[in-house]
């Protein structure tokens, strides 16, 4: 699928218009804010921004179905049917949102024979949007775009990436097995973009992320030139399970950076 000009534009407006969405809740008192059954939360702001974009992007291109976080009922078996498919959180990092520290996105993916083509991720916040695919990756920087790339080759003290509420035993122990490296906290999606703009250099996750976390920053991150892997050293494809549950991962702005890690 051709993602000219004029449709990421458009995506690119519709990010915009879920960022307003989210930040009217975000700047009330009251998230609304539910447990669904995998006992994550669930606010207001996720569903403002869900119907926000699943119904942008059924404008845009009506042929392509769209799997939100959020949507209701999919048929395993007609997903799995689906070729090509955008691929959305609606927010990202609801926890971060609870805690009004900024450090949650909007993620867009455009998933094509199981591979991320296009991805755009936009921080309400700060109005922070990056977005990549086959024409590059770029920082959003008003109504410009400004070219992005990753830090090559990866020279120690190493930069890495840790979830602010995902920290867990073997993240730790790699971190411990990396003399010197320097530790960035930062929540949701924009891990990958501080890979892709070379402000880091590695993000490991252990532990289940779902594809919609992942996809857009995967675009835009490999658009930049690095690289999520699985434990196999095989980049991540999308909708070729029953399940959406990803494994563990290691996202690299340096893909020649994971001979050094230790195993």
């Amino acid at each position: 699928m051709d993602i000219n000009d004029e449709l990421r534009e458009g995506v690119i407006a519709l990010a915009r218009q879920a960022a307003e969405a989210i930040l009217a809740v975000y700047e009330g008192s009251d998230f609304g804010v539910q447990e669904k059954s995998d006992h994550s939360p669930l606010t207001a702001a996720d569903m403002a921004a869900h119907r926000c974009i699943t119904a942008g992007l059924q404008a845009l291109t009506p042929e392509v179905p769209v799997l939100s976080e959020e949507s209701k009922g999919v048929d395993i078996a007609e997903r799995r049917t689906w070729r090509t498919l955008w691929l959305v959180d609606p927010l990202d990092g609801t926890r971060e949102f609870i805690k009004r520290n900024g450090e949650f996105t909007i993620n867009i993916a455009l998933v094509e024979d199981g591979v991320a083509s296009f991805g755009l991720i936009q921080q309400p916040v700060t109005g922070g949007l990056w977005h990549g695919g086959a024409h590059g990756a770029f920082r959003r920087d008003g109504e410009r775009d400004v070219a992005i790339h990753t830090r090559k080759p990866a020279i120690a003290p190493l930069r890495v990436a840790a979830s602010r509420s995902h920290r867990d035993a073997r993240t730790q122990a790699l971190l411990d097995a990396l003399p010197g490296a320097e530790v960035i906290g930062c929540g949701s999606a924009l891990k990958f973009c501080k890979l892709a703009e070379g402000g880091i250099d590695l993000y490991p996750r252990f532990g289940p992320t779902s594809e919609w976390d992942t996809g857009a920053g995967q675009a835009i991150l490999e658009a930049a030139g690095g690289a999520v892997l699985d434990p196999q050293g095989r980049p991540f494809r999308y909708n070729q399970r029953d399940g959406l549950l990803n494994g563990d991962f290691i996202a690299l702005g340096d893909a020649e950076l994971r001979a050094r890690l230790p195993t």
